[in-house]
């Protein structure tokens, strides 16, 4: 349940437009729901802003399909990640309305518009083509938690032109998360000439001495640009959480 939701079921009980016995039932569901397989957390967007995001890798399409319902019904934006096409496509069949990025792997289902909660832009760039699943998981997550979105594809450092040729794009922004994969070097430069937080994404794009995004991991932590901070190995969607909570306006 999220706060505006909350308030509109108090005020009605107060202003004895719902009854006490409606207002238990609804609130019966938090802050916790068991469904057996799945434990949904209904009170995460009271108490951090934002619901519960559900990872498709690992589960089933009928799990996933559950919880979305589940979720849905109580009036939650959905978002899910890791999803194959034959996931996504299951849900699609019982949700025509959502919607499937296949790049970012996500399917998004929206209950209410989403609220203008950032207060600049959070800049998505990516060293490389290959990048872009990574890079566009932390655009579609930032996006659907309420930013505004600009991307930045394929401005790696083989050709660092590109990169400087969109400068001030790059300082106009409030956050930048840097997705890269070899040797990691992108988010270092960004963090170079960007006086604003860098949050580095590894990715596992690489010959064998990448070692998986080990090699991008370990660049990007020993980065010698001090506003640079590092996620996990293909993590785009903690990098997209991130950046969204340091650019929320509260």
């Amino acid at each position: 349940m999220n706060p505006n939701a909350l308030k509109e079921l108090l005020d009605g009980v107060k202003n004895g437009i719902v009854s006490t016995e409606t207002a238990l039932a609804r609130l019966k569901t938090l802050p916790f729901e068991d469904m057996g397989q799945a434990v949904i957390d209904n009170h995460r967007e009271l108490r951090q802003g934002f619901p519960e995001v559900i990872l498709g890798e690992g589960k089933s399409a009928t799990q996933i399909v559950m919880i979305i319902e589940r979720m849905h019904s109580n009036g939650s934006n959905v978002l899910a990640t890791r999803m194959t096409p034959e996931k996504a496509e299951a849900v699609i069949q019982v949700f025509p309305s959502s919607q499937y990025n296949q790049d970012a792997r996500t399917i998004t289902l929206l209950k209410r518009e989403i609220e203008d909660t950032g207060k600049g832009v959070i800049m998505v760039i990516s060293a490389g083509t290959s990048d872009i699943p990574v890079a566009e998981e932390a655009a579609v997550t930032a996006s659907v938690m309420g930013n505004r979105v600009d991307r930045l594809y394929d401005v790696g450092v083989a050709g660092i032109h590109r990169l400087f040729h969109h400068s001030e794009r790059i300082t106009s922004a409030n956050v930048l998360i840097v997705c890269a994969g070899m040797e990691g070097a992108l988010p270092s430069v960004v963090g170079g000439f960007a006086a604003r937080p860098v949050i580095a994404v590894p990715t596992s794009v690489g010959y064998g001495a990448n070692f998986g995004g080990i090699a991008a991991l370990l660049g990007m932590l020993n980065s010698c640009a001090p506003a640079v901070t590092v996620v996990n190995i293909d993590n785009g969607f903690g990098a997209g959480y991130v950046a969204s909570l340091i650019n929320r306006k509260d």
